[in-house]
């Protein structure tokens, strides 16, 4: 599994409501992503915003987030938009009780 980190700055003056507001309107387009196991829509509080995503493959990732899809979420927000990829090596549930290990890497 591979963890994508997209960092990005909200556009001067958004509100915490207004990105929650703009991030409902999303969901349903990455909720129609077959590929994407999960994402958390990050608040940093001083302007900046994340996206933490959860992928099978790289290229998962990579297909989602093209060229296009950047220029976009930059014209938007008027920021560069960053991107990491990291193998996932465990994951921790504690509401489920679980800890699954993952063989790696997902993808070279």
């Amino acid at each position: 599994m591979i963890a994508e980190l997209v960092t990005f700055r909200f556009p001067p003056g958004c509100s915490r409501a207004q990105a929650q507001q703009s991030a409902l309107s999303v969901v349903p387009a990455w909720q129609a992503n077959p590929d994407l196991i999960r994402k958390h829509f990050l608040w940093g509080g001083d302007g900046s915003g994340a996206g933490l995503y959860f992928w099978p493959s790289r290229e998962a990732a990579q297909a989602a987030h093209t060229p296009e899809w950047i220029a976009r979420k930059e014209a938007e927000s008027g920021s560069r938009v960053e991107i990491q990829y990291f193998d996932v090596m465990l994951t921790l549930d504690n509401r489920a009780g679980t800890v699954d290990a993952y063989e790696g890497p997902a993808s070279a």
